[in-house]
């Protein structure tokens, strides 16, 4: 329908041209003009024509009435040219063509301004459609520096508390004698070499470590933490604590102080320093006490009694390393771990023990002083009775010690205790599962009298006894 309507525009445009070159009368070109108005500015004809010659009429156009004046025009006489209405026609024109021309160059210009710019808004669209839309982020991605954890603050107490041991922390190296052994070409002569930990805990050279570092050996090297190796000697040690202290000469690295074992929570923070596995000398590992006074039995008649138990990292070679606290102070030396109860397939993680400062303090203060500990001893040879050893003998008691011989002029002689007897406590410590006869015993001092609890012949009796030192 537009489209006829336009058509229809330039139709009488076409005939308005074609008129207008020929004599027409003024009212003539005047309606020629009008035509070409109503073309130009979409009004309806008869409108600009009735009102410019005043004709009156009534249209109805939607719901409105237009009334119109109608007016007379005399007539004149013909004449050659174009008129006042070309001239208007002309007028018109030349305005039409100029605007257009001018809409043209505009529209050139714009449209050679938008593809100079076209490159800055397609990148200006993308980056905002990356903006808006971000891509998803890599399964594995690097954090950025506002998502990086806070560095460790260097005056944290773990470190400090480091720096201050790690020095006087040593690694022990057992040579043990050389041994001959069997091969493929017949006998091999090798020298075995066993290492462990240790800590400097004397300005005069002394080194506490386990006993079991230094079992057996023919000599005995010390490697500090900067490499250095010196050649070192045994003071002393104890089995039952399992613990030795060596020596050596010059000067010092540092030195290690003893703690208050005692006053450790469950939960406190610790640190094993030790050399793992021998190689990785001075190796650093933290946990928390997981519990104290804990009971470790050994296997050879014996517990380890009132020990630290950690899930700090303990290897092979930290033994004999020690466990310190925040304040930088040696509260236990790392002796054992358990990796299963030997009983199943279960794999134990996270176990590890050490001999609380109290202890360490006792005995190597012994250790130093005589080369030895003082313990109390009944002078006897004896064998353990568990459940087990009851229930085949038909005997009443299920923990005890069966008294095999008893030594001449002994402790155990004076008090009167015989061969066959069977002791069950000493004093008001009786022998069980975790108090071994060797335990209950060193509960009491050299010199000290107590009684004992012995079953004989199936009666109960109790014998007093003074105690008396192990000979040396």
């Amino acid at each position: 329908m537009h489209r006829a309507a336009e058509q229809g525009r330039c139709w009488l445009l076409g005939q308005l041209v074609n008129e207008s070159l020929v004599d027409q009368s003024p009212v003539t070109q005047s309606r020629l003009t009008f035509t070409f108005l109503s073309g130009v500015l979409n009004l309806p004809l008869t409108i600009l024509i009735d009102n410019y010659l005043g004709r009156r009429n009534s249209d109805k156009i939607g719901d409105s009435m237009l009334e119109f004046p109608e007016t007379y025009q005399p007539q004149r006489p013909a004449r050659r040219g174009i008129g006042y209405g070309a001239a208007i026609l002309f007028l018109l024109v030349g305005l039409i063509f100029g605007t257009i021309g001018g809409g043209v160059a505009g529209g050139l210009i714009a449209a050679t301004t938008l593809r100079q710019q076209a490159p800055t808004l397609t990148a200006a669209t993308s980056a905002s459609s990356i903006k808006t839309e971000p891509a998803a982020a890599p399964v594995v991605s690097m954090a950025s520096a506002a998502q990086s954890p806070t560095p460790l603050d260097p005056n944290s107490a773990t470190i400090k508390a480091v720096q201050k041991v790690s020095p006087a922390v040593v690694t022990v190296i057992n040579t043990m004698p050389r041994q001959r052994v069997s091969g493929f070409f017949g006998y091999n002569e090798t020298q075995p070499q066993a290492s462990g930990s240790g800590v400097i805990i004397s300005p005069q050279g002394y080194i506490v470590t386990n006993n079991h570092v230094i079992d057996g050996y023919e000599s005995l090297q010390v490697i500090y933490a900067d490499g250095t190796k010196v050649p070192a000697k045994l003071i002393g040690a104890d089995k039952y604590a399992d613990l030795a202290v060596i020596k050596v000469e010059g000067n010092m690295p540092a030195v290690a102080q003893l703690g208050n074992s005692d006053s450790m929570q469950i939960g406190e923070t610790v640190i094993a320093i030790g050399s793992a596995l021998g190689n990785f000398k001075n190796t650093v590992t933290v946990g928390v006490i997981s519990a104290v006074g804990r009971t470790l039995d050994t296997g050879d008649g014996f517990s380890l009694e009132n020990m630290l138990q950690t899930d700090a990292a303990i290897n092979h070679g930290n033994s004999g390393g020690p466990l310190v606290n925040l304040a930088g102070q040696v509260i236990g030396v790392n002796t054992a771990i358990v990796r299963g109860s030997g009983m199943g397939s279960d794999v134990a993680e996270g176990l590890g023990f050490s001999i609380p400062a109290r202890t360490v303090s006792d005995i190597t203060s012994q250790l130093i002083a005589k080369g030895y500990v003082e313990r109390p001893s009944l002078g006897i040879n004896w064998q353990l009775i568990n459940p087990e050893i009851a229930r085949v003998n038909g005997l009443p008691m299920d923990w005890g010690v069966y008294v095999q011989a008893v030594d001449s002029g002994s402790a155990a002689d004076q008090a009167g205790l015989k061969r066959g007897d069977i002791i069950t406590a000493i004093g008001d410590n009786e022998m069980n599962d975790t108090n071994s006869f060797i335990n209950v015993l060193n509960h009491h001092t050299v010199g000290e009298a107590t009684t004992l609890k012995v079953w004989r012949s199936g009666k109960t009796l109790t014998l007093n006894v003074t105690l008396q030192s192990t000979s040396h």
